[in-house]
């Protein structure tokens, strides 16, 4: 070391220079405490940190201020931008921007604003309030300008902002940091594009003309409207997107009033339009195509698909497409070289307008050259809902349709096609309810059995009786002749030439079964049984059969297919002897049916004494009838189930257990008749053994 050279103390004075003016700055006292901002953050805290602001022995002041303020520092490192949006203290310039104390003084007291009028006029804005936001990149206008600072800087009017919290810094100038997005992020292009700061509905479409000037008709009409969010290729984020798009005809917005041939033919015989076959005749700044529509050359009119031939050649547009003031589609309703109705009035008075052959028009019935006589063909009366075959071929016109009045038109369309509509029912509804469940056809219920030549021409012969009566001719039934149920008569009013069943068998009717039940043989050959099987504790109903087929069949009444039970139906069982009797042996065949119908006759009765003589001369009747049941079994007469101990009153105990019947009943005559004696009957003791008088003695005791 050289003690002796400049620089060494020059160095020296230099360290003690610094070291002195730290030693002072140490020693140093604040000029008044801080703002309450400052005050909070607690490295700041009662003034002991000045370097903290001011900067230590490396640094100064600025750069202090710069280190917690990170935000300004981003701003002033852009340099110096006038109109950028890179922030107020960059539009200041660096330098000026650098100076934090020119606008925010400090150590006037905790209540002190560090923003304030001041501040703002050192920026170059005197009132705060009037702020010109160009100046950050900001050109605010429009419903902007009516805002207060705070509305948009939620914490611009905070006396003390939080450590880390902002008060004009906290925005960005994306619309979508205030307003809702109502694209969702799927525009490309910037708010502004297409709208202003006024409302956000009013918008800006500066582009629009290549494709479509908004002008007249299209002038007014909402974005939306053509480019609704649900069209993937139209919509507005897909114009946004400014990616090529299909450029779009009229006939893509709106419907076209025209016919496709129509819009077809004008297209080929013009040159190409822009926007399709509709610029050909009309331009796009019409507000109302109807009242600015062209005059279409013959050729054009053609293409409509009336051609303007004699007689309408020398007609007028006028004539034929209405006053202006009327709507288009009443002045040019599309009309066909076949549309009479639509210049001349209807001599139908609209009868036809719902018709199925209304399209078809005038022609169908009517010459294009007159009016009358008509062309209306039986082959033509067959499209309508009544073909004329038959005895209709020879009806005449008016016998169908009527003319109510010289004042109203005759009636044509809505006439009946139905068989009841002209004609009666000869059969007075008795087929009603059954025809209700089958598919109806298109000339009524007759159709189901008649054709229309005569009443007695079945369509499928031979009648369905079953199906229509519920009652099925089979056995003798099916063999019988139809006068034998429906007696032969004149045709009456109606056409009918055979009686009802009911002018033969009255009670057929009187009371007819029910839906689903079967007929009663009864109610045309009355019951010969009289109602004995009609009880209601018989069984009304076997495997499905009720009435007379539980027991007969149809193919004779004597023939019983499924036997006859004679326990279950009379209470008396067949068995034993009577198992293998005819039924003759006690039903008598009669050479002659009786009033009810009855070819047998009625059994004698049901006790045995009713068909067997009585041997015992009525010893065992009881209220003048016997019960031999009561002794007898039914296999044979001569198996006994009497019990003596139970069934009389003389039990016979051990003593008499091998005594023969005979042994105390014996042959006597009881009236005329000689019989066995069984009651009454003697049944003491010495009635039948006698009595001595020393049997009775009493034996002497034994002993003293």
């Amino acid at each position: 070391m050289n003690l002796r050279s400049p620089k060494f103390w020059v160095a020296l004075l230099s360290i003690v220079g610094v070291a002195t003016m730290a030693i002072v700055d140490l020693r140093r006292s604040s000029p008044g405490p801080v703002a309450a901002a400052h005050a909070q953050v607690a490295k700041l805290h009662g003034g002991q940190s000045c370097r903290q602001c001011h900067g230590g022995l490396f640094s100064d002041m600025t750069a202090a201020c710069l280190e917690c303020h990170a935000p300004i520092a981003e701003q002033l490192d852009g340099g110096p931008s006038p109109g950028s949006n890179r922030g107020l203290h960059a539009n200041l310039g660096k330098e000026r921007g650098s100076q934090c104390a020119l606008c925010h003084s400090e150590h006037h007291g905790a209540d002190f604003a560090l923003v304030n009028q001041v501040s703002f006029a050192q920026a170059g804005a005197g009132d705060p309030d009037q702020f010109d936001h160009a100046t950050i990149g900001f050109a605010m206008d429009g419903a902007h300008l009516g805002l207060t600072c705070d509305q948009c800087h939620l914490r611009a009017q905070v006396a003390v902002l939080g450590e880390g919290q902002r008060r004009f810094l906290d925005l960005t100038q994306r619309c979508d940091a205030c307003h809702f997005d109502a694209h969702r992020g799927r525009m490309q292009l910037d708010c502004a594009t297409c709208h202003g700061q006024e409302h956000f509905h009013d918008l800006i479409a500066t582009d629009h003309d290549r494709h479509l000037p908004l002008v007249g008709g299209h002038a007014g009409v909402s974005c939306k409207s053509c480019h609704p969010a649900d069209d993937a290729q139209h919509s507005l984020e897909a114009v946004g997107a400014k990616q090529p798009h299909p450029t779009r005809q009229c006939q893509d917005c709106h419907q076209s009033p025209h016919a496709d041939a129509f819009v077809r033919g004008v297209e080929q015989a013009s040159p190409p339009a822009a926007l399709g076959a509709c610029a050909v005749c009309h331009d796009p700044e019409h507000t109302d195509f109807a009242t600015a529509a062209p005059t279409l050359t013959a050729a054009q009119h053609a293409h409509s698909g009336y051609r303007l031939d004699a007689p309408h050649d020398q007609a007028t547009c006028a004539q034929c497409h209405g006053p202006a003031d009327a709507t288009y589609r009443v002045r040019f309703a599309g009309r066909g070289p076949d549309d009479c109705r639509a210049c001349h009035e209807d001599p139908h008075g609209g009868q036809f307008d719902l018709s199925p052959h209304a399209a078809l028009g005038c022609v169908t019935c009517h010459s294009r050259t007159h009016f009358a006589p008509h062309e209306f063909t039986l082959d033509k009366h067959a499209r309508t809902a009544l073909a004329l075959t038959g005895s209709h071929e020879r009806a005449r016109c008016d016998q169908c349709h009527v003319q109510p009045s010289s004042l109203e038109p005759r009636s044509f369309a809505g006439t009946p096609a139905t068989c009841d509509a002209c004609h009666a029912d000869a059969h007075d509804g008795a087929f009603t309810a059954v025809a209700a469940q089958r598919p109806v056809p298109a000339h009524g219920l007759c159709a189901h059995c008649h054709r229309s030549t005569e009443f007695k021409d079945l369509v499928a012969p031979p009648f369905d009786h079953r199906g229509w009566t519920d009652f099925a001719l089979r056995g003798a039934h099916g063999e019988a002749e139809c006068q034998a149920c429906h007696r032969a008569q004149p045709k009456d009013a109606r056409g009918r030439t055979f009686a009802r069943v009911a002018d033969v068998f009255p009670a057929a009717v009187d009371s007819p079964p029910a839906a689903g039940a079967n007929w009663d043989c009864a109610r045309c050959h009355g019951d010969p049984h009289e109602g004995k099987f009609d009880g209601a504790t018989l069984p009304q109903d076997i495997a499905g059969r009720a009435g007379c087929v539980r027991c007969h069949a149809e193919s004779s009444f004597r023939a019983l297919p499924h036997g006859f039970d004679h326990a279950r139906w009379t209470g008396i069982a067949l068995t034993g002897a009577h198992a293998p009797l005819d039924c003759a042996q006690c039903h008598a065949p009669l050479a002659q049916a009786d009033e009810h119908g009855r070819t047998w006759a009625r059994a004698r009765g049901t006790q045995c004494a009713d068909c067997h003589e009585d041997r015992l001369a009525g010893q065992f009747a009881v209220h003048g009838r016997n019960d031999c049941a009561r002794c007898h079994k039914p296999d044979t007469f001569k198996a006994l189930s009497f019990n003596h101990n139970l069934d009389a009153r003389f039990k016979p105990g051990e003593a008499h257990a091998k005594v023969s019947c005979a042994a105390c009943h014996k042959p006597t005559a009881i009236g005329d008749r000689q019989t066995v004696r069984y009651k009454p009957i003697a049944h003491e003791c010495f009635d039948c053994h006698g009595m001595h008088e020393d049997q009775l003695r009493r034996r002497k005791k034994k002993g003293p």
